[in-house]
């Protein structure tokens, strides 16, 4: 499902609120997110019965190349990952 579709989605099933009210309020929810994520010590944002993103980072390691084999230097970075909830879990048993 893309975003346009969601929102597409939302809109058709709430009376009376508009794709342009939807999409305010998606945007708003997606950066108190980031902000969160970016501001909160522990790097945490739990929706509760869904799932809970953090921010997790990788140390800088020695990879290599599968083409060639040729050894190289990995740099550390930093990405947001999501680790779903037994609620949500529960839904595809």
């Amino acid at each position: 499902m893309t975003k346009a579709e969601l929102i597409d989605r939302i809109a058709g099933n709430v009376e009376g609120v508009t794709k342009a009210q939807v999409l305010a309020v998606y945007d708003q929810a997606f950066d108190g997110i980031v902000e969160a994520l970016k501001s909160d010590a522990k790097h945490k944002f739990t929706v509760q019965g869904f799932g809970t993103f953090d921010v997790r980072t990788r140390d800088a390691r020695k990879g290599r190349n599968p083409a060639t084999g040729e050894s190289i230097d990995i740099a550390a970075s930093t990405s947001v990952g999501f680790k779903a909830s037994e609620a949500l879990k529960a839904k595809f048993e």
